[in-house]
């Protein structure tokens, strides 16, 4: 067992300085270090949804509050559908002014939704969420291996919060772009008069021509939009303005099948500090929404300063002007945090 072992962290160690030289060369060849990262700020939790068995996947806001979504939201709730979880923002802000230093415990919000598992073979889970006043619209991943299938899926949100009911009479379908393991629309936009869902892995040797698929509020389907080839993984999105939105670009050290020849982000704009020691990616890319394609916004990424675990960041809001709040799933455990945005 002690041989096995040696040998295990061997190979671990042969992956880490593999990767290390990868990136060594990324900055060589397409960058100097250049930007200014910017710190992660957690906000302390409390209650069911610290536990990582929930797998936070998703954030939005509805109105002022911070709706939280599980991936598997019934992991707390034998008898039922489950649980999303939401966070008044004035808690938010008072914790992170400082004048309140306790951890926040967010409120329960009823899951109900009558046979959703029967009606999906092998059911993975929600992945994203948008609101547009009550009404709620979530994207699923099933599948198993590299044969996956997404859909869309919509409810309405009760006016006090208690209760989210899903209309599950009605799933929308979304194919996903490449045969690619665990990799569905990981990601959503909720726009005044139109859905946006967005492939988790776009760069260029997995989807050649990236699209994102287009929805109107009945769910049905509008078409696609080209994209651009974002390299390893867009794992949420949320609004800047009416035209802007900002994408998680996430990438862990493991998914060496998702390293890139060349990162254009990077290229363009260079590294921060702390990459130069980490594997991992964890930034924040902005871009622009037209009916006819998606492209970068000509601005720097917001780089996360990186710590020797790689955080995987599922869950995306922009806090007005002040920054970000972001949520990892389980990975290295739950996090809620306060990203600020560059001056």
């Amino acid at each position: 067992m002690k041989q096995r072992n040696v040998w295990m962290a061997l190979v671990i160690l042969a992956v880490v300085i593999v990767l290390a030289v990868y990136f060594a060369s990324l900055q060589t060849r397409d960058g100097e270090v250049a930007l200014e990262e910017q710190p992660v700020t957690q906000i302390m939790l409390s209650g069911p949804i610290t536990d990582g068995k929930a797998e936070l996947s998703g954030l939005a806001w509805v109105g002022d509050n911070l709706v939280l979504l599980p991936q598997y939201p019934n992991v707390f709730d034998e008898s039922g559908d489950g649980f999303l979880y939401y966070i008044p923002k004035a808690e938010i802000i008072a914790y992170l002014d400082g004048t309140s230093q306790a951890a926040l415990e967010p409120h329960p919000i009823q899951l109900v939704a009558p046979d959703l598992t029967d009606q999906i073979r092998n059911y993975q889970g929600f992945e994203s969420i948008g609101f547009s006043g009550q009404r709620a619209f979530l994207t699923i991943e099933s599948g198993e291996g590299a044969n996956m299938q997404g859909y869309l899926i919509s409810g309405v949100l009760s006016p006090d919060l208690g209760v989210l009911l899903l209309d599950t009479s009605q799933l929308t379908e979304i194919s996903p772009q490449a045969k690619s393991e665990n990799h569905t629309d990981e990601s959503i936009l909720v726009l005044e008069d139109k859905i946006i869902t967005f492939y988790e892995v776009n760069g260029e040797a997995v989807v050649a021509d990236p699209v994102a698929h287009v929805f109107d509020y009945d769910l049905n389907s509008l078409g696609t939009v080209p994209m651009v080839n974002l390299e390893y993984r867009l794992t949420d999105t949320a609004l800047a303005s009416a035209n802007e939105f900002w994408g998680i670009d996430y990438f862990f050290p493991g998914d060496t099948d998702l390293l890139p020849e060349s990162d254009p982000v990077l290229k363009a704009f260079g590294m921060g500090k702390s990459q130069v020691d980490h594997a991992q990616v964890e930034r924040l890319v902005k871009f622009q929404y037209s009916d006819s394609e998606i492209t970068f916004v000509n601005t720097p990424p917001v780089l996360l300063t990186l710590e020797n675990d790689a955080r995987n960041w599922e869950g995306l809001v922009v806090l007005g002007e002040r920054g970000f709040l972001m949520a990892t799933d389980k990975f290295p455990s739950t996090i809620l945090a306060f990203v600020p945005m560059p001056k």
